[in-house]
C-alpha cells in the first residue's frame, strides 16, 4: 500500500492502482484530488473532517466512487452515492478492506451535543479512530495518532498509543498546532512510541510513502 498524509486529519490510501480517500476536511489545503478513487470515508460531521466542495469535486472526477460513513453524516449529503456503516461492520470496495469501530465522538465540552463519529481499520493493517480515542480490539500496524484537539489532553495520547501498541505510528490532526508546536508533540509522542517498541514517523505532506 502507499499513504499520502495531507494535512490536519486528511490522508489517501493506494493499492493495486486504486484509490481510498479518508477525511478530506476544510483545514486539508494541500489534498489534491486523486484518479482511480473507489471510496471516501468520513469519519464524522466536522468540517475539518468533511468538506462537502472537496467531495463534490472528488465525485466530479471519480462518479463511481461511494461515500461511506455513519447514517447521521450519510444523511447529510444527499444526491450524493452513500453507504452508511455502523460499529462492527465490515466491507470490501474496489479491494479494500474495511472495518469499523467506535461509535462517538470524544467529548469536547459537556455543553456540546455527542455526535457520531466511526473508527476505521483499513486492510487489516491502518487503524484510524476519527476524533475519538477508539480502539479496534485487535493488532494494529499502522496508526494514525491525533495529536493535538480540543477534545484530548496530551495524557490521554500517550495512553491511547500504550493501549493499541502498533507496530509504526504517524501523527494527524494536528493544524491547529504551531511549527513550534508539532516539533514538541513530535518528540513528546516519539518517546511514548520508543517506550512501547514502536516507530514514530511524521509523513510528508503530500507525498506517497509505501507502507
Amino acid at each position: 500500500m502507499l499513504i499520502t498524509k495531507f494535512q490536519h486529519a486528511c490522508f489517501m490510501v493506494e493499492q493495486d492502482s486504486k484509490s481510498l480517500i479518508v477525511d478530506p476536511g476544510a483545514w486539508s489545503d494541500d489534498f489534491i484530488i486523486p484518479e482511480n478513487v473507489s471510496a471516501i470515508i468520513i469519519t464524522h460531521e466536522h468540517q475539518d473532517h468533511l468538506d462537502k466542495s472537496k467531495l463534490a469535486a472528488v465525485i466530479n472526477d471519480n462518479p463511481d466512487a461511494v461515500i461511506i460513513g455513519h447514517s447521521d453524516v450519510m444523511n447529510q449529503l444527499a444526491g450524493m452515492n452513500t453507504k452508511s456503516v455502523n460499529s462492527g461492520e465490515s466491507l470490501m470496495i474496489g479491494g479494500f478492506e474495511l472495518e469499523f469501530f467506535g461509535g462517538e465522538h470524544a467529548i469536547i465540552s459537556p455543553d456540546l451535543p455527542t455526535i457520531a463519529n466511526l473508527g476505521v481499520m483499513i486492510n487489516g493493517e491502518l487503524y484510524y479512530g476519527g476524533d475519538s480515542f477508539s480502539a479496534p480490539r485487535k493488532p494494529v500496524s499502522l496508526l494514525a495518532l491525533p495529536v493535538s484537539a480540543p477534545w484530548m489532553k496530551y495524557s490521554e495520547v500517550e495512553a491511547y498509543l500504550q493501549s493499541v501498541k502498533p507496530s509504526k505510528v504517524f501523527p494527524t490532526h494536528d493544524a491547529i498546532l504551531s511549527d513550534k508546536g508539532k516539533e514538541l508533540a513530535d518528540r513528546m509522542t516519539s518517546r511514548a512510541a520508543e517506550r512501547i517498541g514502536a516507530r514514530y514517523e511524521r509523513l510528508p505532506s503530500a507525498t506517497p510513502i509505501k507502507i
